[in-house]
């Protein structure tokens, strides 16, 4: 039920670089658990790097406006989810 935007094909390797960046960043803690990985207050600022990255290319992929906030984001996707079922 996720709306997914059609990436042209160098939207979708720069979301496959960025995605694999952050399974390599994670594996620099393996005695972490996902938990303390990704509380706010202890995430590694490399990881948070990754995920930043990563938001970045899909905002794009989606056209998204990069200084979006994360209620236009959650706006924006619900409007695209309401388009794609009206269609159905």
């Amino acid at each position: 039920n996720f709306v997914w935007c059609s990436p042209t094909a160098e939207q979708k390797n720069k979301i496959e670089q960025t995605a694999q960046k952050i399974l390599d960043v994670r594996k620099n803690y393996p005695n972490s658990t996902l938990a303390a990985l990704y509380n706010e207050s202890t995430m590694p600022d490399d990881l948070r790097q990754a995920h930043l990255e990563n938001d970045l290319a899909v905002m794009e992929a989606y056209g998204f406006d990069k200084n979006f906030s994360e209620e236009e984001i959650v706006s924006a996707l619900m409007i695209l989810y309401k388009n794609l079922t009206e269609k159905i």
